[in-house]
């Protein structure tokens, strides 16, 4: 596995491993087969995971604290704070409070069983509280050793500005791909002028982009996508074009639409490091794979050029997920 550098002194696996779906939004948990994923991630050199408290809640935390107690394989663990939710709810809150930080940190601290978590992230940035106030607060948990590194999630160039002032941002975390390209306007410009990482989730459009929900959406029960937006039939029926090109540019190249839509964020800059998901072993192999894909100047025109004529149809969330997104 290639490596990559997310900011000086932070270097990770050029791919990381998005573990979310493995405790919900994503249809039914099987711990046994996440933990076979988690073991052949770390086989595959993939050092990079990420997790947050809100997913399960709680429990993703507790899988990969029950993960590293069985690996040898050094990891970089990243974990997320601030979005407030019960089990079984979307419905969510924001809490970014230097109080409520230091809470969350200790219960992320003991659920993954590490003295230090290594990049902590704001997971969504309430807009009613002072991100100053919000970065001092973790500047004290990185004084006293609790965590290594600052990250934001789906956060404004202005507050990011604001934010690094305070202390410095490690990484910005924001959904980014194929189809969802907003970022590139003012966020990534923001965080290579600060000299800031960043970490695309939902690299592969929650799986949109491989190919799979083209001609149905047929969900399992607790798949969170048969109530987004960009996953409705009408919008299914735009979208599929996307994924369209995306094959046929794979197909060509001698490689799968996953490992094509990976390279594509690989060839965007070296402070780029996906986080793809998954709970299956061999989508896993097939998104490390990505990383020796190499695509020249004449393809990434082609699909540059062959996305400007083909929008993206639906919003990237409903309105209960949009609460601190590009805030």
């Amino acid at each position: 596995m290639k490596r990559r550098t997310l900011t000086k002194g932070f270097e990770v696996s050029a791919i990381g491993l998005g573990c979310m779906g493995m405790s919900e939004f994503y249809g039914p948990r099987d711990d046994e087969k996440s933990m076979q994923v988690l073991h052949e991630a770390a086989h595959l050199g993939i050092d990079f995971l990420d997790t947050a408290d809100m997913y399960g809640p709680h429990h993703n935390e507790d899988l990969i604290g029950t993960f590293l107690t069985q690996t040898k394989t050094p990891m970089k663990i990243a974990t997320k704070f601030g979005i407030v939710r019960a089990p079984g709810e979307y419905l969510r809150s924001l809490d970014n409070g230097p109080k409520y930080a230091r809470s969350a940190c200790e219960g992320s601290l003991k659920r993954l069983g590490v003295e230090r978590i290594d990049l902590y992230y704001v997971h969504r940035i309430n807009r009613d509280q002072s991100i100053e106030e919000t970065m001092g607060g973790l500047s004290r948990l990185v004084e006293e050793g609790k965590i290594n590194r600052i990250g934001l999630c789906e956060v404004s160039a202005e507050t990011l500005r604001r934010a690094h002032a305070v202390h410095p941002v490690t990484a910005v975390q924001t959904e980014y791909s194929l189809w969802s390209r907003g970022v590139e306007a003012e966020v990534l410009p923001a965080c290579r002028e600060l000299n800031i990482g960043f970490v695309p989730y939902s690299p592969l459009g929650r799986g949109f982009l491989t190919g799979r929900f083209q001609d149905k959406t047929d969900f399992e029960d607790g798949d969170f996508r048969a109530l987004l937006p960009r996953f409705q039939a009408e919008a299914v029926a735009s979208n599929r074009r996307i994924a369209d090109l995306v094959s046929r540019i794979a197909t060509r190249k001698g490689c799968t639409p996953a490992q094509l839509s990976l390279a594509w964020l690989l060839a965007q800059g070296d402070d780029i490091v996906p986080i793809p998901g998954t709970k299956r072993i061999r989508y896993l192999r097939d998104n490390a794979g990505a990383v020796d894909v190499t695509l020249s100047g004449a393809e990434l025109q082609e699909i540059n050029q062959g996305l400007a004529t083909l929008p993206v149809a639906g919003a990237r969330y409903t309105d209960e997920g949009m609460k601190g997104v590009d805030a």
